[in-house]
């Protein structure tokens, strides 16, 4: 069989070329996607083979860019900036992952195990670690998390109101969750409560005006500040139940400007009563068994 005609095999090499050379019609937009491939499209195609001549009129503009803006490989258009806990580029001169945004930086991760041969990556990260109030009452971690926020909400024009948290009531970030178990076994309550300044604890059971523990041996109570800034947890520990101790038990967190509380049911059952009951009866009732509510409650703190 005779080769083919030259002629057909450049046709498609020219219609390549005129498809790679042909400019994008007018208010063409560049695909969805991450923020690394919202430049245009000719620049893309450009930058394969080095930087081509700088024509601003050619570059997309970038859109929700939480972390600002830097100049793209060729200094030539905008792009979103990488924002706090993503990979960045430790050489400025370097635009492999990208730089970091508005007062972010690019450091080495040493967080990991390095003893189980885990190598340390550059991550964004902010230049500031001290709590902000914003201009919305809400308490920022730093700076970098409440201009993510301003620039996330521009319509809400978000400012810094002044360094330092903003006072306020306290808020139950983690609540105690209904549960159940079988007497002689133990049963925890977390409660988990942001405030400023810092709240207090305290846990009643029912309607009654009493502190717990009291003078009840099996039942004790246990603090301590986080897991997050300006955060309290406390748990309620009841040892070995009986069908006493069933009842609501109240989280009571209080300071200064305000108060707040969280309840949570206890179903205490005889291994008699569990048999005739079942496991799926109990779960239809949403009541949560011991050992897991304890875990769901342990996943923020350790």
């Amino acid at each position: 069989m005779p080769p083919p005609p030259a002629a057909a095999l450049a046709l498609p090499v020219l219609l390549l070329l005129l498809m790679v050379r042909t400019p994008l019609p007018t208010g063409a937009r560049p695909s969805s996607g991450p923020d690394y491939l919202r430049r245009g499209w000719l620049r893309l195609l450009a930058e394969g083979e080095g930087c081509a001549p700088c024509r601003p009129e050619e570059c997309a503009a970038p859109r929700g860019c939480l972390a600002g803006w830097v100049r793209d490989a060729c200094g030539c258009c905008w792009e979103c900036a990488n924002l706090e806990g993503q990979l960045c580029d430790l050489d400025p001169s370097a635009h492999f992952y990208g730089h970091c945004g508005e007062q972010l930086e690019c450091r080495l991760d040493t967080g990991g195990d390095l003893s189980r041969g885990e190598v340390p990556e550059p991550l964004c990260a902010c230049r500031s670690q001290s709590p902000l109030c914003g201009s919305d009452g809400h308490t920022y971690a730093q700076i970098c998390r409440l201009q993510e926020a301003a620039r996330a909400r521009p319509a809400a024009n978000l400012t810094v109101a002044h360094p330092g948290p903003c006072e306020s009531g306290p808020q139950i970030v983690s609540h105690p969750y209904d549960t159940w178990n079988v007497t002689g076994q133990d049963v925890i309550f977390g409660c988990e409560v942001f405030a400023y300044p810092m709240a207090s604890i305290e846990w009643r059971k029912d309607g009654l005006d009493i502190q717990l523990p009291g003078d009840d041996p099996h039942i004790s109570v246990q603090f301590r500040g986080g897991p997050q800034r300006f955060e309290v947890t406390g748990w309620l520990q009841i040892q070995a139940v009986r069908p006493s101790d069933e009842g609501t038990y109240r989280c009571l967190a209080r300071n200064a400007l305000g108060q707040v509380e969280a309840p949570a049911s206890l179903t205490v059952l005889t291994p008699d009563q569990l048999n005739s009951t079942g496991i799926p009866q109990l779960r239809s009732l949403n009541l949560v068994p011991e050992e897991e509510a304890e875990s769901q409650e342990s996943d923020d703190y350790y």
